[in-house]
């Protein structure tokens, strides 16, 4: 996976002052001085000097997360993020509001950051977890906020957590040394900086690995404090929940609290790196026995979820081993006979995000259609799915409430996450959460259009286009293209902090996004199109769709530019010798460069095995060979547009010297270009300061190209 939609943007502090330590526990008695240092935490809403959005405003939205229903079903417990970009860091709070509605009641009010806060079956207490110095353990408080008291001492700290549904004991994840580093293979070599590699995986996405593995650990819970527990998967070399975007949805209790399932890829090395088979795996707390549930289903199988009454385990499935971006089927097993029902079955969406109704007759779920993401509900008794919403947004989590209504959190193009109340049987939402209306109130956002193109094989092809705030019809405007990721990742209705459309389309842009082929929503045959042939079908979409806006008459054809990230940056490396004159600037951003080089250097090798076909060396294989006959330095010679290359040097999935070569070639061909190196960011751009240096000089180049 070249781009994930979500950018993970919430990051944990690596440390917090003692005078932080003291404020959360009551220690500091000094009111003045926490009332002043809580200012930093949560910034009143802003007065904008402009109804258009700029990169300040954009990194000034509370960034919401984390909803946990309580276990009555009447109460939400969410996070919310603040970025404080004088500090170049983030804060974060916690938050609880009604199902019924009303003002929401902010419960933590600190400098420090309470992270993966969850109910405790009894509703009586919220535990969460707090980090020190880099030591971070379990600590409870009750549902107002008060009474915080530490309930772990875990050597070496805890990751994750979750109570079992009786109470009598909870599993905690850590992570446990079990290979070998420099020091312990050469102990007299203490200062010794290296490292020593035998197998493949020895880094993925944007760290190395730390010669540990991520295991879950069960303890008893309420008789003192927790300082150890037993490890289910002791001695094993592998991680659950997965590194590194895997997290505790993972990882689930039996609702009678004598099971634990879970989600794990038991390979290593090189065989890792070559394929996407996890299984489902269940583990008897008496016994200490494990099982494998889904041995001989090839592909990714994840989120396993039991049922209310413990008798049936839904999951997602992919059924291809090596291919990340096959359907995600929605599986349901029967625990007594071990039979598996596949309800995706003639149908051709994903499934996601799954949660079982409190009777346990249905799934509720999400799956993406025509670039949206929709609610869904699964009826068990006769095997039917019922689309619940219909809107141009995405909804990205849902629960049932005590209502019988959905707490689901909802973005756009328009509006980053709010937490809203869905109506089961007429699919409209009332807003539960309202963070960022204080800010959206005082801003003019662009039209956001829906168009149908015909493409060059006559197929239809949506297409999003993004007006400029304040729009005139009467104007020429300059245009940009914007090339998706993934490749296989929607151009959906997400809320981005980087891509974001009202952002780009605020600096006087029309932007033209098109779900070209290789995106979901819009069946198995327009997603699979584009595996081995990069440079074919899916290149000549983005020239139809940039084609056919541009004969608006509001459209100034001579000031088209091209901006994409990941397979985006490809596809923007590859336009660049072959667009025909139509753009006048590009932008890049951790884009393929060299294919060859790519294969030997990036770490997911089922992704480079099953879209590009296998490796170059490989001569009797055709399909591969023509893969990399796209490859955009064997193009170099008809570049002639100037173009910003962006890339951060901790990305691994397409490693930084692939702009750089893009750079260099530019520059060696006296093609106007600059290059826009973060050295302490991956594959995305995380942090405050730098999101915000990115989207000036993002603005300036295209400005100076398309303006000047």
């Amino acid at each position: 996976m070249y781009f994930a939609l979500s950018e993970n943007l919430i990051q944990m502090k690596k440390s917090i002052a003692v005078f932080c330590m003291a404020l959360l526990f009551g220690a500091c008695t000094n009111q003045e001085k926490m009332a002043e240092e809580k200012k930093n935490f949560v910034p009143e809403t802003p007065t904008l000097e402009s109804d258009v959005m700029t990169p300040e405003v954009l990194w000034s939205f509370g960034r919401i997360g984390g909803a946990e229903l309580s276990p009555d079903g009447k109460t939400v417990l969410y996070g919310v993020t603040y970025y404080h970009i004088e500090e170049n860091k983030s804060y974060r709070d916690l938050y609880t509001v009604s199902v019924e509605g009303g003002e929401a009641v902010r419960i933590t009010d600190t400098a420090v950051r309470e992270g993966s806060a969850m109910w405790r079956p009894d509703g009586k207490k919220i535990g969460f977890l707090f980090s020190e110095s880099g030591d971070t353990q379990l600590w409870e408080m009750n549902p107002d906020g008060t009474e915080i008291m530490q309930v772990s001492k875990v050597e070496g700290g805890i990751s994750g957590f979750k109570y079992s549904p009786d109470q009598k004991l909870i599993f905690y994840t850590k992570a446990v040394k079990l290979d070998d580093n420099i020091q312990d293979l050469f102990p007299d070599l203490p200062k010794a900086n290296a490292r020593l590699e035998n197998d493949l995986m020895y880094r993925h996405w944007d760290s190395w690995h730390d010669y540990t593995y991520t295991h879950i650990f069960v303890a008893e819970y309420g008789n003192g404090e927790i300082t150890t527990g037993k490890d289910i998967l002791e001695g094993e070399k592998f991680d659950s929940p997965g590194k590194p975007f895997d997290g505790l949805e993972q990882v689930n209790w039996s609702p009678d609290g004598k099971q634990i399932v879970y989600s794990c890829k038991k390979l290593s090395g090189k065989a890792y790196s070559e394929s996407t088979n996890s299984d489902i795996y269940l583990y008897d707390i008496e016994s200490g026995k494990t099982r494998n549930l889904t041995e001989g289903m090839m592909g990714y199988d994840k989120e396993p979820v039991f049922s209310p009454d413990g008798k049936k385990l839904a999951w997602t499935s992919m059924e291809r081993d090596g291919y990340e971006s096959d359907q995600t089927r929605l599986f349901v097993m029967d625990l007594a006979t071990g039979g598996k029902t596949n309800y995706s079955e003639n149908w051709e969406q994903n499934a996601g995000h799954l949660n079982w109704s409190k009777d346990g007759k249905s799934i509720f779920f999400i799956s993406g259609i025509h670039a949206t993401e929709e609610i869904y509900r699964l009826d068990l008794v006769d095997g039917k799915r019922h689309r619940l919403t219909d809107g141009v947004h995405n909804y990205q989590t849902v629960a049932e409430a005590a209502n019988g209504k959905l707490v689901a959190q909802k973005v756009s193009m328009s509006q980053p996450a709010e937490l809203y109340l869905v109506d089961q049987v007429t699919g409209e939402d009332v807003v539960l959460t309202s963070v960022n209306k204080g800010i959206l109130d005082q801003l003019e956002m662009g039209k956001v259009e829906e168009r149908w193109v015909k493409t060059t094989d006559n197929k239809d092809m949506l297409v999003w286009l993004i007006y400029p705030p304040h729009f005139d019809p009467n104007k020429k405007y300059p245009t940009v293209l914007y090339c998706q990721g993934g490749p296989q990742g929607t151009v959906s209705q997400f809320w981005s902090y980087r891509w974001n459309f009202q952002m780009m389309a605020a600096n006087d842009y029309i932007i033209v996004a098109p779900n070209r082929r290789g995106l979901p929503g819009f069946g198995m045959e327009w997603l699979e199109q584009i595996s081995k042939d990069y440079g074919g079908q899916n290149i000549k979409d983005y020239l139809s769709a940039i084609d056919e806006v541009s004969k608006e008459p509001f459209v100034d054809e001579t000031r088209l530019g091209a901006v994409g990230a990941s397979y985006g940056g490809f596809s923007v490396n590859y336009l660049a010798g072959h667009h025909d004159g139509r753009f006048k600037a590009f932008i890049s951003h951790c884009g393929i460069f060299n294919f060859e080089q790519m294969y030997v250097t990036t770490e997911e090798m089922w992704f480079e095995n099953w879209d590009i076909g296998g490796p170059f060396w490989d001569k009797t294989n055709k399909a591969a060979q023509r893969s990399y006959t796209f490859s955009p330095h064997h193009f170099v010679e008809k570049w002639d547009t100037p173009i910003l290359v962006i890339h951060g040097q901790n990305d691994f999935r397409i490693p930084y010297a692939q702009g750089m070569g893009a750079f260099n070639a530019a520059v060696l061909r006296d093609i106007p270009a600059q290059f826009l190196f973060f050295p302490e960011e991956n594959h995305w751009v995380l942090q405050a300061q730098n999101g915000i240096l990115w989207q000036r000089v993002f603005k300036n180049w295209l400005d100076k190209w398309l303006k000047e």
